[in-house]
């Protein structure tokens, strides 16, 4: 194992820490009461939502877009502006205003409760409120809060309306005050029952209303007011149980019923929403027809006639869909479900994977199988979503790269663009790229059929860049089919013959109600074989539609203004609905952004409307069969087309520019390999795609935060002057890398490769260095290919004689036992660990004054001369070739920056044996002033009665942060440990003999800053502040020149502490 030095268990690098109080008052004002600290509130200001510009102005663009995320690219992005502008000038005039005598108001301009009040306006109530002086405190009987809120709350509901009435209070009448004081004690006598005035037979106690027993999802109040509402899991139950009781009660009591209340809920109030149910039907109806009526691929002969049962079973699943989300499944009133209409493709999958293993032959078993691997599909995304709901992922599921689920989005279009072209054209097989399928096309009886809906899905496009009405859409289609038959009378074609030619679709048979398609199911000729072949589609569709619902459902709740949104629950909700379904014998559901937002905004809001429309589609649904034999095939094929235009144009057109060429690319080799090959081969060649194209653009941003050099980064350590002297040059041999992020195999490439720069001959030559300091502080993480990546780096350093040191590393977390497991903390591998950095750069530093007092020592016995070559003691104790030899970089540099620092303090070599010979603290003085002070022994000699000796016994604590200064200290010998607790973070400094201690606030007369304590045996010359005070009164002329070096040692020190923490902060 590598050697884990430590001075300490509480040195550590800088993290944040909870803030840790410190008091800079005055020394001699003990008796002052002390005042705590405001901390300012960092939450982000709150936004506006944008609610009317996402309603209003987006609900008809591009209606069939049934899911959010075909919305999300309509608009581009608003450019980032910083928040600084006229930041400096406030702050300048706060400046001045704080420097000013005066007692004069702020100006307007500084106003920060009302920014933009001219200074005619009224002041605000809080202004007013505190200019009024303390007679106008005792509150009026109006200004008593309402039982179960607080002040706060009164004044938050009271905001708006006292800003926007303020002026008209101000030139209200005394009769007006007298009616709000009479309106003010109505209220608190609780008024008349039912809102009546009160008279003389009013209660003179208010009736307090009863409490509901439990609260509906979405229902949260004033959280202030909110009462005890006990255990909602144990209350909701009976609670409900409660509510069904009394409903039952008044409806099976006649007696009890109130005309005027009956006509205004039971009437009105639903006709009222007939318009909203009338557009989401129309909605409903086109989707049915785009969707429903494919959703069995048509162009095959056994699936030739299920139309109208496609159609069927989309009804069933809205149904469904709607009466669980509208009876309280979601929280969105007027939410409307509807089919999944992205699982088309899958289905259609499903249908020829079974039809491939069965044939032709046995078509009751192919349909059998399939609409039962239908049903079962809808049970699993219904399991899978209830599952997600309870254990609460479906924030989870939200950061999924998006860019995957627009290439998919982008394969749907594709793939309805063909489904579009192989319905109009009534093709006899799927849409093949081949050149039959080409000629059948351009046939002269078929080029119309397609190019028509074509045409009138292109006109519509452009139509809408011009009108914006909830009901183009559906106006659009209605208007399209009442000029085909208006046509169609004209010309007195029969619909036998449009029947023909492919213009209207088939008529059903008259036997074939609308659950017909439950005859298609028999178990007992299902191919299990073949159903077990579709379990894959299955998992792949249900994937797709995991993804939509966490984005829809926020999105809505966004774009409405729902603010107690739980996305667990609603896909709680998809859960119950989409399973309802399966066992239903339908197919998958979802909540419709775009037809949702369409219904509430024409007034739908309401559960009553949701479940009107849900009656409405089952009206529609049981007449449903017999409306397909007149639907012209060109409004079916228009909305496909419709849909398949703008999903390819939210995934291709639109997010060019916006996404990442790399994702850009993956969305187009998704809708590419889903239109041409295979939908499921498309999503996870999508996912491998974004998996590479995250490792790719991860590998190119380097893991290395910052690089430092010795020279300019040293540790806290206070060393005497000679010392720090020789440090500065000899620190360019000591270079520190800082890493971050998670090390794994892609980004560790570029660190490996920077630090084989640094050892090539040419780089070495140029730059040697002799430590290499790599902090992980910043890591959180690091793969087995990382790990071994250090230690191959460490044996190409060790062949250059490079010391590898760690720093920041807790051996015991996950990145210490990564590096452990790959043996780089072998003791054959000389790696040194360090629990900061700090530590580290301690660590490199004395060993360069271990060469610096080597060759001093050299030079006072006169050897220096005879000496050939500065022999540098290794870090691993064993001799390298390259440090043999005399002309190496490294020995040389040492040698030349040794030499000039002895050259340049000579006498620091010379002086210190004259200095021996005084009594100390004389010596102590001359050596911790050498190079900061002129004035020779004989000044400083007057000094020396006003300093006392004290010892110290290791772990003493000299003083504590906070304390008033009492002493200045020179340390004699030993060391101390100074440790500053700040509300960013904790840092140490380590004194060593020779060095002063507590300076600043001694002579600044400031608490102190630091906890300093011994950590071995010292002794220490210490300036009392009686003695401070008796040498400023008796040697003003020493006292001056003492506090004129205290200033030059508290600068160097100020220089070393903010160079570590900025190195540190990278």
């Amino acid at each position: 194992m590598g050697v884990f030095r430590s001075r300490d268990s509480s040195d550590f690098r800088i993290s944040g820490l909870s803030p840790h109080r410190s008091s800079l008052e005055d020394d001699l004002d003990s008796d002052r009461t002390e005042i705590p600290v405001e901390h300012a509130n960092h939450g982000s200001p709150p936004r506006s939502s944008g609610l009317d510009s996402m309603v209003s102005g987006g609900t008809s663009f591009r209606t069939p877009s049934r899911s959010f995320f075909h919305r999300s690219f309509h608009t581009p992005a608003d450019t980032a502006h910083y928040s600084s502008h006229g930041l400096r000038e406030q702050t300048a005039e706060l400046a001045s205003f704080a420097l000013s005598h005066e007692t004069n108001t702020l100006p307007p301009s500084l106003d920060i409760f009302h920014p933009s009040q001219s200074p005619n306006r009224p002041p605000s109530p809080a202004i007013s409120f505190a200019a009024q002086g303390r007679a106008n405190l005792e509150p009026g009987p109006s200004s008593v809060p309402t039982t179960g809120s607080s002040v706060l709350t009164q004044l938050m509901r009271k905001s708006d309306a006292s800003e926007t009435d303020r002026d008209h209070r101000d030139r209200s009448t005394d009769w007006d005050e007298l009616s709000e004081s009479a309106a003010s004690e109505d209220h608190l006598l609780g008024g008349a029952a039912g809102g009546a005035p009160a008279t003389e037979q009013t209660s003179l106690l208010p009736k307090t209303a009863q409490a509901a027993p439990f609260q509906s999802y979405g229902g949260t109040g004033d959280v202030e007011s909110q009462g005890h509402t006990g255990n909602n899991q144990t209350d909701a139950i009976p609670g409900a149980v409660h509510k069904l009781r009394m409903c039952f009660s008044t409806v099976t009591n006649p007696k009890s019923w109130d005309g005027q209340t009956v006509w205004r809920d039971g009437i009105v109030y639903p006709l009222s929403f007939l318009p909203s149910v009338f557009l989401g039907l129309l909605l409903n109806i086109l989707d049915a027809l785009s969707y429903g009526m494919i959703l069995f691929p048509l162009s095959e002969p056994v699936f030739a006639d299920l139309g109208s049962d496609g159609i069927s079973m989309f009804y069933v699943s809205t149904i469904i869909s709607q009466l669980v989300f509208s009876c309280g499944g979601s929280i969105f009133k007027g939410g409307i479900g509807s089919e999944m209409i992205e699982v088309v493709p899958f289905f259609h999958q499903m249908a020829f994977t079974i039809l491939n293993r069965i044939g032709q032959d046995n078509p009751k078993a192919v349909l059998a199988t399939t609409i039962l691997s239908f049903a079962v599909s809808s049970v699993l995304t219904g399991l899978v979503f209830f599952l997600m709901g309870t254990c609460k992922l479906g924030a989870l599921i939200g950061f999924f790269p998006r860019h995957i689920l627009i290439g998919c989005i982008g394969g749907v279009g594709f793939f309805l663009l063909l489904t579009g072209v192989e319905v109009s054209a009534r093709l006899p097989g799927p849409f093949d790229f081949t050149v039959g399928t080409l000629e059948k096309l351009m046939q002269l009886d078929t080029v119309f059929l397609w190019t028509t809906p074509l045409f009138l899905a292109v006109a519509l496009l452009i139509l809408k860049r011009f009108l914006r009405s909830n009901f183009l859409v559906g106006g659009y289609f209605i208007g399209v089919a009442l000029v085909f038959y208006i046509v169609k009378f004209s010309a007195r074609v029969p619909m036998d013959s449009l029947r023909g030619k492919g213009w209207v679709f088939d008529a059903p048979s008259s036997s074939n109600p609308w659950y017909h398609f439950y005859t298609l199911y028999d178990f007992s000729a299902v191919d299990w074989s073949a159903f077990l072949d579709t379990i894959p589609a299955m998992f792949a569709l249900t994937f797709f539609g995991v993804l939509h619902v966490p984005i829809n459902v926020p999105a809505l709740g966004i774009s409405t203004g729902e603010d107690n949104l739980n996305v667990d629950r609603e896909l709680i909700a998809h859960g119950v609905t989409n399973a309802l379904s399966g066992f239903a014998g339908s197919i998958q559901n979802y909540l419709v952004y775009t037809n949702s937002l369409l219904f509430i905004d024409s007034g739908g809001n309401s559960r009553v409307a949701g479940v009107m429309l849900a009656a409405a589609t089952a009206g529609i649904m049981v007449i449903g069969p017999v409306i397909v034999g007149f639907i012209p095939v060109m409004v079916v094929g228009a909305l496909i087309f419709l849909l398949g235009i703008e999903l390819m144009q939210e995934a291709l057109v639109d997010t060019w520019g916006k996404l990442h060429r790399h994702e850009y690319l993956t969305v187009v080799i998704i809708v590419v390999t889903m239109g041409a090959w295979d939908f499921v081969v498309g999503i996870f060649v999508g996912i491998i795609l974004a998996c590479l194209s995250f490792v790719v653009q991860t590998s190119r941003k380097s893991a290395i935060r910052a690089t430092f050099s010795g020279r300019f980064t040293g540790s806290t350590v206070r060393r005497p002057p000679i010392q720090q002297s020789f440090l500065k040059e000899a620190g360019q041999q000591t270079l520190i890398i800082k890493l971050g992020g998670y090390l794994f195999f892609g980004t560790i490439v570029s660190v490996e490769n920077t630090l084989r720069g640094l050892i090539e001959e040419e780089a070495f030559n140029k730059r040697p260095i002799r430590f290499l300091i790599l902090d992980f502080s910043r890591v959180y993480g690091i793969d087995f290919s990382a790990a071994e990546a250090f230690s191959r780096i460490n044996r190409i350093l060790r062949k250059r004689n490079v010391q590898m040191t760690i720093s920041g590393l807790d051996v015991g977390g996950d990145v210490g036992k990564s590096l452990q497991n790959v043996g780089l903390f072998e003791a054959v591998n000389g790696v040194e660990i360090f629990e900061d950095l700090n530590s580290a750069l301690e660590f490199c530093e004395n060993d360069y004054l271990k060469v610096f007092y080597s060759h001093r020592e050299a030079l006072l016995n006169g050897k220096n001369k005879s000496s050939a070559f500065l022999e540098v003691p290794t870090p691993q104790g064993q001799s390298h070739l390259s440090d043999a030899v005399v002309s190496s970089p490294r020995q040389r540099y040492l040698q030349q920056a040794a030499r000039t620092t002895l050259h340049e303090n000579e006498m620091a070599v010379v002086q210190p044996a004259a200095w021996s010979a005084m009594r100390q603290p004389l010596p102590l003085l001359l050596q911790t002033f050498q190079g900061l002070t002129s004035r020779n022994e004989d000044f400083w000699f007057k000094a020396c009665t006003y300093f006392v000796r004290e010892s110290y016994a290791a772990g003493t604590v000299l003083y504590h942060e906070g304390d008033v200064p009492r002493g200045f200290y020179l340390l004699e010998s030993g060391m101390l440990r100074a440790e500053y607790e700040l509300p960013q973070g904790r840092y140490f400094e380590i004194i060593v003999a020779g060095r002063p201690c507590g300076e600043l606030p001694f002579f600044s007369e400031t608490r102190r800053t630091a906890t300093v304590k011994a950590e071995q045996d010292c002794v220490s010359w210490c300036l009392t502040a009686e003695k401070w005070q008796n040498m400023r009164e008796r040697e003003p002329e020493i006292a001056r020149e003492l506090l004129t070096v205290s200033l030059k040692l508290t600068t160097e020190r100020m220089d070393s502490i903010t160079s570590y923490v900025l190195t540190t902060a990278a």
